[in-house]
């Protein structure tokens, strides 16, 4: 049965950023499919409702409270789950994001800071995870603008297409046994956008302006995570799938005046 090929039974799966969102959606759709997941964040109260949820699929779930800006803390979860599964199968570099400013704003320190954040916490824990990895799959979560162009969005957007190069380059380095590919998200309706979502002109503004007329869900990006981590992606490596709802231009314009 082809959907065999999307199962993960008895697979053990890391992942960041999963108090909420992207990151709770997707570690529950990897225990729906049958893996243990080690999961973190900053909130412990946050990460203990998606354990739940994971054990409510009749999988084990390890929380492990972390500030994943720490590279030895984010590091130090690919031990954690050797300590409680055994094995490390999937990888899922979610936690990331910086906010939108200005160019002159946009100091060295916080260029530098979101490069730590979106690419340096990644990098961390996949180098720890692969000498575990018999064989496996890491999947980075992107972003839309690492690909296009919006004002405000220098640093996000840097950082985010150089996490989109880092995903091609690993993926040679590490083929054949562990691939990695990533997901360049577009708008999904996450706490970090929630001051959209919430207000019903800006949403109908996002909304109107991505092709298929609405804001994604965490778990659209959830099924394509699945999809990358699981047998079902096995001859995909190095790849970044676009999950855009068509977007090819920011959905919402933040009002930068010119210089």
């Amino acid at each position: 049965m082809i959907l065999d090929r999307f199962r993960l039974t008895d697979r053990a799966a890391i992942v960041t950023g999963a108090g909420r969102g992207i990151g709770a959606a997707t570690a529950v759709a990897l225990a729906q499919a049958g893996a243990d997941v080690l999961i973190s964040a900053r909130s412990d109260d946050q990460l203990r409702k998606v354990a739940r949820e994971i054990e409510d699929a009749g999988r084990r779930a390890v929380v492990v409270p972390a500030d994943l800006t720490d590279l030895t803390a984010a590091a130090g979860l690919a031990a954690s789950a050797m300590d409680a599964f055994g094995r490390i199968d999937v990888v899922v570099n979610n936690v990331g994001g910086t906010m939108p400013r200005a160019f002159l704003d946009t100091t060295d320190e916080f260029l530098a800071k979101a490069f730590h954040f979106n690419v340096g916490t990644a990098h961390a824990l996949t180098r720890a995870a692969v000498p575990h990895m018999t064989e496996g799959s890491v999947v980075n979560i992107s972003s839309v603008m690492g690909r296009i162009t919006g004002r405000g969005f220098l640093a996000y957007g840097t950082t985010k297409a150089a996490l989109a190069h880092y995903t091609r380059l690993a993926a040679l380095d590490l083929a054949p046994r562990v691939r990695v590919n990533a997901i360049a998200v577009g708008s999904v309706a996450t706490f970090a956008l929630e001051i959209v979502t919430s207000d019903e002109g800006l949403r109908t503004t996002m909304e109107n302006n991505t092709p298929l007329r609405r804001i994604g869900d965490p778990e659209d990006i959830a099924a394509t995570v699945l999809y990358l981590a699981s047998p079902a992606g096995a001859f995909v490596t190095g790849r970044v799938l676009e999950v855009d709802g068509g977007t090819d231009q920011p959905t919402l314009d933040l009002g930068l005046p010119d210089l």
